[in-house]
């Protein structure tokens, strides 16, 4: 696998809400950093972390590889999507750090988007050993009405 290779992968999987697929791209001891202080390793913590994808709705990533080499590259992101539950609201409003958009109790859930970076190291077999994100927030007011 390459950066090419994994981010087409990393794309079908967020936006087909694929857990096991996500899981699956790494190495059995595989570690994803999802920020700089949280990091899932192994294909239960990946698959455990990954699961919140299934509180998102109508998902659209797209990607821009920056660099290559042999055993790695870097590679620019953005996802949007519907937040669908109340848990994930509060998900993404505990980790954010960047304030919570007006919203009155029974207000519609608002649409994110997430843009982002991811650095990847390739094993030699191909799977990746390490990914390492770095993303921000903001809620979608074209498209959440607000």
């Amino acid at each position: 696998m390459n950066i090419h290779d994994f981010m087409a992968a990393y794309k079908r999987v967020w936006e087909g809400q694929d857990k096991h697929g996500f899981a699956a791209l790494f190495t059995p001891d595989g570690a994803y950093h999802n920020t700089p202080f949280q990091v899932q390793r192994g294909p239960a913590e990946l698959a455990g972390y990954w699961a919140r994808i299934e509180l998102q709705r109508d998902i659209s990533l797209t990607y821009r590889v920056l660099s290559r080499s042999e055993t790695g590259g870097i590679a620019q992101w953005r996802v949007s999507y519907q937040v669908a539950s109340e848990k994930l609201f509060d998900i993404w409003a505990a980790s954010t750090g960047t304030g919570l958009p007006s919203r009155a109790p029974g207000d519609p859930l608002p649409r994110l988007i997430l843009d982002g970076m991811l650095t990847a190291e390739f094993a030699p077999g191909g799977l990746c050993q390490t990914a390492r994100i770095w993303w921000h927030s903001t809620v979608d007011i074209e498209r959440s009405g607000g």
